[in-house]
C-alpha cells in the first residue's frame, strides 16, 4: 500500500482515471485534465505543475486526486492571498503548496476519488507527503457532501465556506413559464433585457464540440482572451487546449455563438454533463447593451430547459445573477497548514468567516425575484 504522485496524467491510461471518476463531472475527466496538461497551459510562469497523488495496492489504483503543485494562487477561486501576503511579511514560506482542485473551474463535485476506504487512506497520507516535498499546506476546493464527511473526520483539515449562485430548473416548459415565477418587476425587467438586445438584431445558434470548425475555435478564443486582456491580465488557458478538448471530449462541449447582421461578435464556452448545463467561458470582441447578460446567462438557461437539464452552474462570484433567477449555493474546501502558527490564525479568521459566508446566503435568498420562496 502507497502514496504516489504523477506528474502528467497521459501516463496512467485512462479508463482506470475514468473509473475513480462519478459520472456527471467532466472537469475531472481523464480527457479534460491532459487537455490542460498537453497543451501547454501549465507552463513554467503559469504556477501550476501537475502533481496528482494515487493511492495504489498491490499495483491497482483504488483512490486518487487531481492535484498540482503551485507557486502561486491564481486560477484557484479560493482566495488565500491574504494568508500568502501574511507569511511574506513574516517570512514564512508560502509556496509552493499543494493543490486538490479541476484547475481553473470553480465547480464542485468529488475529489477525493475511488471507494471511501481507500479514500480515507490517501487522505491520512498527505501530511507525510507535504513534508517530504517541503509543501507548506494542501488545499482542496469545492468538494463535495461526500469529501466533507471524510475531510471532516481528519480534526487537521481547516474547514472554508464560500457561495455561488446556481439556476434551477424546474420542470418549466419554456422560457415564459419560469418568467411567470416571478414578481412582476423582475419578469418585466427580464423581459426587456431581452428586447433590447432583440432589437440589436442579434441572433443566437448553438453547436456541439464536433461541429466548431478551427476557425471558429480561433474566435473562440480570441473572445475568451480578451475577458482577460481587458483587465489587462494574461489568459489562464491555451489556444490548443480548446482544439484537444474538442477532440477528446466533443459530447460534452456546447458554444452559443452570437451575430448581428451576419458577423459573429460574442460567444459562451459551456459544458453539457448529466443533468447539468455548466456555463464557463464569455467573451465578446466588441461590447453591446445587454449582450453579456443574454449569451451568458438567458441563452443557457433557454438550453436547459429546452434539453431537460436541472441545474445551470454559471462559475463563481456574481452578486448580479441574484436578480435573474440564480440561487445562492454554499461551496466547500478544505486547507491543511503545517505551520503552527498559521494554521492557528487561519483557523480563527475562517470560524468568522463562515459565520459570515452563512449570514450572506440567508440575505441573498431574500433577494431573489421569486413571488414564492423556493425549496
Amino acid at each position: 500500500m502507497s502514496l504516489t504522485s504523477l506528474e502528467h496524467l497521459g501516463e496512467l491510461p485512462a479508463e482506470q482515471w475514468d473509473a475513480l471518476v462519478p459520472a456527471g463531472q467532466p472537469f475531472l475527466r481523464h480527457a479534460f485534465l491532459t487537455a490542460l496538461e498537453d497543451s501547454g497551459t501549465f507552463g513554467p510562469r503559469s504556477g501550476w505543475k501537475s502533481q496528482h497523488l494515487l493511492w495504489q495496492e498491490n499495483g491497482k489504483t483504488l483512490a486518487a486526486v487531481p492535484g498540482y503543485r503551485k507557486s502561486n494562487s491564481s486560477g484557484e477561486y479560493v482566495f488565500d492571498h491574504a494568508w500568502a501576503d501574511a507569511c511574506y511579511r513574516a517570512r514564512i514560506p508560502y509556496y509552493p503548496k499543494w493543490l486538490g482542485a479541476a484547475p481553473f473551474s470553480p465547480v464542485g463535485g468529488r475529489r477525493l476519488l475511488g471507494a471511501h476506504d481507500a479514500a480515507q487512506k490517501l487522505l491520512r497520507a498527505v501530511p507525510n507527503f507535504l513534508e517530504q516535498h517541503d509543501f507548506s499546506g494542501a488545499h482542496i476546493n469545492f468538494t463535495d457532501p461526500r469529501d466533507n464527511e471524510l475531510m471532516a473526520g481528519e480534526s487537521e483539515w481547516l474547514h472554508r465556506l464560500g457561495c455561488q449562485y446556481h439556476w434551477h430548473n424546474r420542470g418549466y416548459r419554456d422560457f415564459q413559464d419560469f418568467l411567470d415565477t416571478l414578481t412582476s418587476r423582475k419578469r418585466k425587467q427580464m423581459r426587456k433585457e431581452r428586447e433590447q438586445v432583440t432589437a440589436q438584431g442579434f441572433e443566437f445558434s448553438w453547436l456541439k464540440g464536433a461541429e466548431v470548425t478551427e476557425a471558429q475555435w480561433d474566435f473562440i478564443y480570441a473572445c475568451y482572451a480578451n475577458t482577460y486582456h481587458v483587465r489587462g491580465q494574461s489568459p489562464y488557458l491555451r489556444r490548443d487546449f480548446f482544439s484537444l478538448l474538442a477532440e477528446r471530449m466533443p459530447e460534452d462541449i456546447r458554444v452559443v455563438l452570437a451575430t448581428q447582421g451576419g458577423q459573429t461578435v460574442a460567444m459562451a464556452f459551456s459544458l453539457v454533463s448529466g443533468d447539468t448545463f455548466y456555463g464557463r467561458y464569455w467573451g465578446c470582441l466588441v461590447e453591446f447593451d445587454r449582450l453579456h447578460f443574454e449569451t451568458c446567462f438567458y441563452q443557457g438557461m433557454d438550453y436547459a430547459i429546452a434539453n431537460g437539464l436541472a441545474r445551470f452552474d454559471a462559475g463563481a462570484q456574481g452578486e448580479h445573477k441574484l436578480i435573474r433567477g440564480f440561487e445562492p449555493v454554499l461551496t466547500h474546501s478544505w486547507h491543511y497548514l503545517r505551520h503552527p502558527g498559521l494554521r492557528d490564525a487561519v483557523e480563527e479568521y475562517l470560524g468568522q468567516e463562515r459565520e459570515g459566508v452563512r449570514a450572506w446566503a440567508i440575505e441573498a435568498r431574500d433577494a431573489l425575484p421569486y413571488r414564492q420562496p423556493q425549496p
